[in-house]
């Protein structure tokens, strides 16, 4: 049975590139921790000693988590949410009151005024009891309308939309639509200017809140035409609007009562004045919103890393075999080990990244990526090996372990709902690729031209001249420096001696650059497709980034009188294990087998072998592998569904 597919737009891997290139922050004007330790710079002094809170912040914030907690143990039914799919009127009414929509927002809009370090510590204690709301909080506040208003708002769309967004209206953000992922270049929806309204058309796909949101963030692209730029441009859109329909709620493994939806446009009038910034900066908008936004991804996987280290504590107690609890069998008690070590890192990496950001003093794009990516897949494993732990009744849903009158431990829903984050706001391949691009900034900046296939023999040998300069500069510091000097770092020699740790990230700083140089020199303008290494060298990056944050923390506990010893303990697992992961990956910088996958995927694609596929059935049905999103009027009722069912726009 054939059916109708959207016809794809035409834009090529240059056009692409492109696209993504003029939407990139470009500039660095303030120092990135990160950023340096991808160049061989071990900047210690950049995040120790460890950055504080104010007293007034945190007393804000305290009193917040401490009502917060309340709520969440009162009214929020996790076990409820999953049965039934739905968050429940009652539970948003009640965070509406507590005021929890607008956490972040300034309390001249009516909001809390909370820290990005105490928002982010709000997302992991609600992520805890339900992911489903967790996921609600953050795409409002995170992605939706408050961030990029508060960024690059006018004060007439700060005062018109804020204070809704802080009390009662809900808010979501459209990028993505059926046939555009993560290469926005090919963006289908349009906003057409009409005197002084743009016209939207098109459809959007994964639409987090999008079914119950008052309020939509919309990123459309502006045809180029006299007086207007054009672009892809952002908006802010009233989801009550003529011509808007929510065509179906999706539904998910995981984060069950997620409203996540595709929502169609036709010819929806939008005031210019809901235009976010000029025409042609919403890529723009999207991904500097995000730069922080990303934070919240990572608040929730610390929470679950918290929730799985305290279920393998009490059952791996609890559970004996042979004799003896099955925490006390070498084979088990490992797992435990990963799990907490890890998620003291994960907190760590959190609570610098959040804190940093508060201080505004680093630009934090790089670390807030590497957060995302490394506390989504981390948590990932933590959730997997709880599940190990817990054997048959991880595998077991609660309802049913509750049924035969055991402790319902929702393991294996932890496993479904973390999943998600491993691919929500930029999947770990992109995150890869959208840091290692950061990671090798330096390098392109100087040699961009070099290896431009478009540029003059002219142009090629200014380039050329230019980064021989600055290689006879930067390669002769990655030789030796204070990793080499085994009194280094002293200070974090207290209950364990954590200051080795210090100095092999110093070290391995200085070796990734290296093996970075080395594979530019080697690749040159081929760089970017070597995705694999691209890869492997960010999850080091990674790596060094967590261990550090690890020790960092630990130092400031044992300075604060607060669990000193045993953050020590911790920091000193973590980096023992991290340390094993990190040399792993520099041995398959070069020996992988890259080369032979690429030569099995084409031969995958081009049929050759398709006899290993026989002796099995499809049950997937018939149908496209990408819907129709041809513009036009909807054929559904619209699912549309606002909380209280009562629409707040005026």
């Amino acid at each position: 049975m054939s059916a109708t597919t959207t016809p794809r737009t035409n834009v090529t891997e240059r056009e692409a590139r492109q696209v993504a290139e003029a939407a990139r922050q470009q500039d660095w004007h303030k120092p990135s921790f990160a950023k340096e330790l991808f160049l061989g710079r071990f900047r210690l002094d950049l995040i120790h000693p460890h950055p504080l809170p104010d007293a007034e912040s945190v007393r804000r914030g305290e009193e917040f988590l401490t009502k917060l907690r309340a709520f969440c143990e009162t009214a929020i039914d996790s076990a409820r949410i999953e049965r039934e799919a739905r968050i429940p009127d009652e539970v948003v009414a009640g965070l509406k009151e507590l005021g929890a929509l607008g956490m972040k927002i300034d309390p001249k809009y009516d909001g809390l005024g909370l820290t990005q370090l105490y928002y982010n510590k709000a997302l992991a204690l609600v992520g805890s009891v339900s992911p489903a709301v967790g996921a609600l909080l953050s795409a409002h506040q995170s992605i939706g309308v408050p961030q990029p208003l508060k960024m690059f708002g006018t004060q007439e769309q700060k005062d018109a939309f804020l204070p809704r967004c802080a009390r009662t209206d809900i808010s979501a953000f459209l990028l993505t639509e059926p046939d555009v992922g993560s290469d926005p270049a090919r963006l289908a929806t349009t906003a057409v200017p009409e005197g002084d309204d743009y016209v939207l058309d098109g459809v959007k796909l994964w639409t987090t809140n999008g079914v119950v949101a008052d309020l939509l963030v919309v990123m459309a692209r502006v045809p180029k035409s006299e007086g207007h730029k054009g672009g892809i441009t952002a908006f802010v859109v009233e989801a009550a609007s003529e011509g808007i329909t929510v065509e179906h709620r999706n539904a998910f493994m995981g984060l069950r009562g997620i409203e996540n939806g595709v929502t169609r446009f036709h010819q929806v009038r939008v005031p210019a004045a809901n235009r976010i910034g000029p025409e042609g900066a919403g890529l723009k908008i999207a991904l500097t919103t995000l730069n922080t936004g990303r934070l919240s991804l990572p608040a929730m996987c610390a929470g679950a890393g918290k929730w799985c280290l305290k279920i393998a504590r009490e059952w791996a107690a609890e559970r004996e075999q042979w004799g003896k609890p099955v925490a006390l069998h070498e084979a088990v008690g490992s797992k435990i080990s990963f799990i907490a070590a890890t998620t003291f890192a994960l907190e760590a990496v959190l609570d610098l990244s959040s804190q940093m950001a508060d201080e505004d003093r680093n630009d934090i794009r790089i670390e807030a990526a590497l957060a995302k990516l490394y506390g989504s897949e981390m948590a990932w494993l933590m959730a997997d090996e709880l599940v190990q732990i817990r054997g048959g009744r991880g595998y077991e849903t609660a309802e049913s372990l509750r049924a035969r009158g055991e402790r319902p431990v929702p393991a294996e829903q932890i496993l479904r709902d973390l999943r998600i984050n491993r691919i929500f706001e930029g999947s770990t391949e992109i995150m890869h690729l959208l840091i290692a691009r950061e990671a090798v900034d330096a390098h392109l900046s100087v040699a961009g031209d070099l290896i431009d296939p478009d540029k003059s023999l002219s142009d090629k040998a200014r380039a050329g001249a230019s980064a021989g300069v600055f290689y006879a500069k930067w390669l002769p510091k990655l030789v030796a420096g204070p990793g080499q000097l085994p009194t280094a770092y002293g200070e974090f020699k207290h209950h364990v001696d954590l200051s080795g740790h210090l100095r092999y990230v110093e070290r391995t700083a200085r070796k990734l650059a290296r093996s970075t140089f080395y594979a530019m020199s080697r690749w040159q303008g081929r760089m970017e497709t070597k995705q694999g290494f691209l890869g492997r060298i960010v999850d080091i990056g990674a790596e060094l980034f967590a261990m550090s944050a690890a020790c960092v923390r630990a130092e400031r506990l044992r300075g604060e009188g607060e669990h000193g010893r045993e953050a020590y303990q911790l920091a000193d697992a973590f980096c023992r294990q991290a340390r094993i992961r990190v040399d792993e990956l520099f041995d398959r910088l070069w020996t992988n087998t890259d080369d032979l996958d690429r030569k099995v995927v084409e031969g995958v694609l081009g049929g050759a072998y398709t006899w290993l596929e026989e002796g099995v059935l499809d049950p997937s049905g018939e149908g496209p592998w990408i819907a129709d999103a041809t513009p036009g009027p909807s054929a559904h009722e619209n699912a549309r569904r606002p909380f209280g069912g009562q629409d707040t726009s005026t």
